[in-house]
């Protein structure tokens, strides 16, 4: 008894291994944007500023304003508070934000799953970022500008009182968001290099 066997043209075989859509394939290559390795590079690379930024306030400036006396320190944070206002730092700022969205979206519709889910708990982490900074940050740095000119200000320690026991504490934890982002981004780019050997 005999056994018949359909071979598998050559051409299909290598088409369908060239392309990816062989069992186990990885996605095709139409699927996979060249922007991705470059904006994973840039949100990381934003991402680690954020987070450099936040931490440099935490180690440095507060504490270092903290042994200063009261009137010293609002006048300075007062300043830091207008100077950060400036181009530069608003792309980052939003950089960050929309350069790890995309790549994860891109990384998801090039079927690479782990490296999107890392980028996506980056993204989510640096959302949660967002609304700190939207909701607790900010209005305390407008409170302060609206405190006035120092030399119009009566009680310095109030002033100071109300805006370091928030603002502190709660920089501190957009510092470790970030830190988190960047830890995820980081693993995001290793995954992405070695889906793309």
């Amino acid at each position: 008894m005999s056994t018949h066997q359909t071979a598998t043209p050559a051409s299909y075989t290598a088409s369908q291994t060239f392309t990816g859509l062989a069992p186990g394939g990885a996605g095709t290559p139409a699927t996979r944007s060249k922007a991705t390795g470059p904006l994973l590079v840039g949100a990381t690379v934003a991402m680690g500023l954020m987070a450099g930024l936040f931490f440099a306030f935490d180690v440095s400036v507060m504490p270092g304003l903290a042994a200063s006396d009261d009137r010293t320190y609002v006048t300075a944070m007062q300043h830091i508070n207008k100077s950060i206002e400036n181009g530069m730092f608003g792309l980052v700022f939003v950089g960050a934000f929309v350069a790890t969205g995309v790549a994860a979206w891109l990384l998801h519709k090039a079927g690479r799953r782990q490296a999107a889910l890392w980028a996506a708990l980056a993204t989510a982490l640096y959302v949660v970022a967002l609304i700190v900074t939207m909701g607790v940050n900010i209005p305390l740095n407008n409170q302060l500008a609206a405190a006035g000119d120092p030399s119009q200000i009566q009680d310095f320690a109030s002033v100071r009182a109300h805006f370091a026991d928030s603002w502190v504490p709660v920089n501190m934890l957009r510092t470790a968001l970030c830190t988190g982002g960047l830890l995820a981004l980081t693993r995001s780019l290793v995954l992405h290099g070695r889906s793309g050997r």
